[in-house]
């Protein structure tokens, strides 16, 4: 894939099906071992692009959807806006999400995706994320993107079975 042809965008109403389908078939591949596989096959992608469109069309708007997209198809999507400290937003910045279609990891969008979530953060003390601890790829794509692990970790449950997610931060953003 060359990766000049990769294009970030915001993510538009007519994207949440396609969204959906690479987050469910994202957690799915990603998770797999992680969390029960009860859990990850119940996923649906119909009840998750619902969800999306109702999100998507609401009134709060603090959080911004990228999708990549090569020759007019969606590959990959982001969600990121301010963190939140339990029901707080506070003034650094969360990436909420990274999802690239599973047939094509490794090609760079998934960097891409989150190269310009960083840039468009730019001016916010930091930014955070959460990952499941036990997801040794994706810590690594994000400290070789120079986010480290800063200690804090929180509970998170997946169809009854704890997976613990910790916190990485980087410092400046941008």
């Amino acid at each position: 894939m060359d990766r000049s042809t990769i294009r970030i965008r915001p993510m538009a109403l007519t994207d949440c099906e396609r969204v959906s389908e690479i987050r469910i078939r994202g957690w799915q591949q990603a998770y797999r071992g992680l969390m029960p596989q009860a859990y990850l096959d119940g996923l649906s992608v119909s009840a998750d692009a619902e969800r999306r469109r109702a999100r998507f069309t609401g009134p709060d708007g603090s959080v911004t959807n990228l999708v990549a997209e090569q020759d007019g198809t969606v590959l990959g999507w982001a969600a990121y806006g301010p963190y939140r400290d339990g029901d707080v937003l506070t003034d650094d910045a969360e990436l909420y999400a990274v999802y690239v279609d599973p047939a094509h990891l490794g090609c760079g969008i998934g960097r891409a995706l989150l190269t310009a979530s960083v840039e468009r953060c730019a001016g916010r003390p930091r930014m955070l994320l959460w990952v499941l601890r036990e997801n040794a790829s994706a810590r690594r794509f994000y400290e070789r993107a120079g986010f480290r692990f800063d200690g804090a970790e929180e509970p998170f449950e997946a169809g009854g079975v704890p997976v613990p997610e910790v916190r990485y931060v980087k410092t400046p953003v941008g």
